[in-house]
């Protein structure tokens, strides 16, 4: 089986903030991953020159001292040729206009730097193993609320960890095998109904959790999870 544990990966985590910091580092190194922390743009741009063929993803902080916000994803880019997947905390986020540079320079999504310990590894590992995750462009929305999903004849129940436009992430100590194709069932907050989808296993990993990977649903279901997702996200930095 594939699992998301299967490889250890590099990631540098870009944050001015101790806090931050060192939860993002602690978790990805209880998983088996290494894991750099810079606190500055300089040092950030220094690492990505020094091991850019090393380096699996970088998580900045768009607000680092001395940065100035995309121009620091774009210096990045002029390092590493766009090769570098990057995850920007959605809390330093300033503004639609943001939103829309970084989508030109190829930015893989968002993660919210106050996630709780037990969701960011979660949250990064769609990104930390692509080939087993086919990542849609959008942003991923961490969310706990109840999901059932059916394999063969039986029928499971647990609890999302994120949901993104093109998938949701589960969280479960028995998480099903790559590529195995399951039945998923949820409802959106505040909706009067289910969201039902057939989909695939895209990764498993049995310390997280496993990614669903939406394959046939409902254009109206579609729909409904495209625009919650857009509501959550928007909400956030447009103001």
């Amino acid at each position: 089986m594939t699992t998301a544990g299967a490889t250890h990966k590099t990631v540098v985590i870009a944050d001015d903030t101790p806090f931050v910091r060192d939860r993002f580092k602690a978790a990805l190194e209880h998983a088996g991953h290494r894991a750099f922390t810079v606190r500055s743009a300089a040092e950030l741009l220094a690492r990505v020159r020094a091991d850019l063929p090393e380096i699996d993803l970088v998580v900045v902080d768009l607000r680092l001292p001395h940065a100035g916000g995309v121009d620091l994803v774009r210096s990045i880019r002029k390092l590493d040729g766009g090769r570098l997947p990057i995850l920007v905390f959605s809390g330093t986020i300033n503004g639609a206009a943001e939103v829309r540079d970084l989508a030109n320079l190829g930015i893989a999504g968002y993660v919210n730097e106050h996630s709780a310990s037990q969701h960011i590894l979660p949250s990064l590992a769609p990104h930390l193993f692509p080939d087993n995750f086919n990542r849609r462009n959008s942003p991923r929305v961490v969310l706990g609320i109840p999901v059932a999903y059916r394999f063969a004849n039986t029928i499971a129940a647990a609890v999302t960890l994120n949901l993104a436009k093109g998938g949701v992430a589960i969280r479960t100590m028995s998480p099903l095998e790559s590529s195995t194709r399951a039945r998923v069932r949820f409802r959106l907050p505040n909706s009067k109904r289910d969201v039902d989808a057939e989909a695939r296993v895209a990764w498993s990993d049995r310390r997280v959790g496993m990614g669903l990977q939406f394959e046939r649903i409902d254009t109206a279901d579609q729909s409904a999870v495209e625009e919650f997702v857009d509501q959550q996200f928007c909400q956030h930095h447009e103001n």
